[in-house]
């Protein structure tokens, strides 16, 4: 499709406006799926990685994260020039004023320079910026992220199409200069030894080139911020904005959590050409004055220079609940909406939301069907399920314990559930589909070489296992179920002679996680075929709820308010209770 797309600043194109880092507990699972769709975020993280750590290493592989620091400045420039070289795509500074909609569907936009540009399908992205108003202590004045202009008409453009808008905030921490922090007294934070890339196909060479640092706030950073209260916007009434509950700042912190005696505070580059360093767990938006006060009370940071000062920022943003899981505003055809602008918080969740409206953008100008990532097939399915079907009150942010199926959306085997997709759709090119195919085709070998495999018990296989506090053999045993040993991980076989050096450290230990959950996995499969047959049974968007008997009156009206696409949808609803499912299987098979 021929395409445009419009930024306030061709500077701030994937600017990274908070911390440059990609990736996290559950959003780098988002990353990796972004990625088998065939989506850039994973191979722009990969190439201007400076550390790169894999997060809850202690627990089970379903939850393991890729969590990347990147250096900011690099990673705009790696997007901006990828999103120039693409064929059909127009790059446009100018401001989106105007969704001009005619009989109920989208017919271009107009900008703040005049222009008018025809469109059979527009996505809104607004991120934070849409009439946005950062928040300094008693300062308050119009501006997006990071000093750049505001959204200001687009607003009311869409408030008069009937979309409800409401208002949520987010906030950032100061950004201090690296020769006013004494690292000597923090806890160093290193990466991983051997570097996992977030792109299934990357084949170079990633290395960590710079060190992050911990440290802590203590009882008297915490005094200062409880006597300053009073000046905070978010507690002095001028913010009204919600905010989001798992990204606290350091004043909600110090109130909601009044036992804690201290708070970890990570210090971490902003990239390799620069001298700024960013404080993870201190985002505030008091004066200018108490954020110098109390930033200085944390060790390492009592001579701090702050070069950047914290913010809160409140913008506008839409109701998830007037979309449909195609990311399509139900009275509004061809406008979808993807990011913050659908009351999320995250790059990782934004870009998800991204991919799946601009399939779908493009699929309503062909006249083709619109395509659901079922909740079962991904994490960015569970995102926008979640958001259409159940709504959210504050900014939305991905977690593992979001997704009942987190044992089999893991990150090591998204291209594994999502290329084929991804290749379908026409998203993921031949060759990268091609090279999936051949690597997962080495996994599948080896685990069949496992399950075929028997390994004799000697003295050097038993010193092993006995060294690993499992039990020992004294008859034959196969590869896979040695494997399955809580004990014993792939390195361990491969110490006993039965390892495969032609795979890669990445693919041996798909093979060991596949082996490891393969029960598990074959347990949630059978959940999801019994969940698929609520999800094929389809509900038409113009039924009267009211007028289906046996429903209850909340129930009637939430299924009218959702206009749920199916009774899977339709039981995630809340207020739908498994008697109101019930009812509408009988009324659905009734009616045949």
């Amino acid at each position: 499709m021929r395409t445009a797309v419009f930024c306030l600043s061709l500077d701030t194109i994937a600017n990274l406006p908070c911390n440059p880092s990609i990736g996290g507990s559950a959003k780098g699972q988002l990353v990796s799926e972004i990625d088998a769709l065939g989506g850039e975020m994973g191979r722009a993280a990969d190439a201007c990685l400076i550390q790169s750590r894999t997060l809850n290493k202690g627990k089970g592989a379903a939850v393991h994260a890729l969590r990347a620091q990147c250096d900011r400045t690099q990673y705009h420039l790696y997007m901006k020039q990828c999103v120039e070289a693409q064929p059909r795509l127009e790059i446009k500074q100018d401001e989106v004023r105007e969704i001009t909609i005619e009989q109920g569907a989208v017919r271009g936009v107009v900008t703040r320079l005049g222009l008018f540009y025809e469109a059979g399908a527009v996505i809104i992205a607004s991120g934070t910026y849409l009439d946005a108003q950062v928040h300094i202590g008693e300062a308050s004045f119009s501006s997006g992220a990071d000093g750049v202009l505001p959204a200001i008409g687009l607003g009311a453009s869409l408030e008069a199409a009937g979309i409800k808008l409401r208002r949520f905030k987010t906030g950032t921490p100061a950004r201090i200069n690296r020769r006013s922090i004494d690292f000597s007294v923090m806890q160093e934070q290193g990466g991983d030894e051997t570097i996992t890339p977030f792109s299934f196909d990357f084949g170079g060479n990633l290395q960590n080139q710079v060190m992050c640092h911990i440290t802590y706030s203590n009882e008297r950073t915490h005094e200062i911020i409880r006597e300053n209260l009073h000046r905070s916007p978010m507690y002095s009434g001028r913010i009204y904005g919600r905010g989001p509950r798992y990204c606290p700042s350091i004043e909600d912190k110090v109130v909601r959590f009044a036992d804690k005696d201290r708070h970890q505070i990570f210090i971490e580059p902003m990239g390799l050409k620069t001298d700024e360093f960013y404080l993870q767990g201190l985002s505030s938006s008091l004066p200018v004055e108490v954020q110098e006060k109390f930033i200085q009370t944390v060790a390492g940071l009592e001579n701090a220079e702050i070069m950047r000062h914290a913010y809160a920022i409140e913008y506008d943003c839409c109701d998830p609940l007037e979309l449909y899981a195609t990311l399509e505003f139900k009275r509004i055809g061809g406008l979808f909406s993807a990011g913050q602008f659908n009351s999320t918080s995250g790059y990782e969740e934004a870009a998800g939301q991204g991919l799946v409206a601009g399939v779908n953008a493009a699929r309503k100008c062909q006249g083709q069907e619109l395509y659901i990532l079922p909740r079962s097939s991904s994490y960015i399915g569970t995102l926008i399920d979640d958001l259409v079907t159940k709504g959210c009150d504050e900014p939305y942010r991905m977690m593992t314990s979001r997704s009942e199926y987190r044992l089999l959306l893991r990150q090591d085997n998204a291209p594994e559930r999502l290329a084929k997709i991804g290749f379908q759709l026409g998203l993921l090119g031949k060759e990268r589909y091609e090279m999936f195919l051949d690597s997962n085709a080495k996994v599948q070998g080896e685990i069949k070489r496992l399950k075929k495999t028997t390994a004799k018990p000697t003295a050097h296989l038993n010193e092993i296992l006995e060294a690993r506090r499992t039990t020992s053999v004294s008859s034959g045993v196969k590869l896979a179920d040695l494997l399955r040993r809580p004990q014993i991980c792939y390195g361990d076989l491969a110490e006993a002679g039965f390892g495969n050096d032609e795979l890669s450290p990445q693919l041996k230990a798909k093979a060991e996680i596949e082996v490891k959950y393969e029960g598990y996995v074959r347990l949630q499969l059978e959940q999801i075929q019994k969940a698929q047959g609520l999800e094929k049974k389809k509900l038409s968007a113009d039924i009267d709820y009211k007028a289906i008997k046996g429903l209850s009156i909340e129930a009637a009206e939430k299924l009218n308010l959702h206009k749920p696409l199916n009774i899977g949808q339709a039981s995630r609803i809340s207020g739908v209770n498994p008697a109101d499912v019930a009812v509408l299987l009988i009324w659905l098979t009734t009616r045949k």
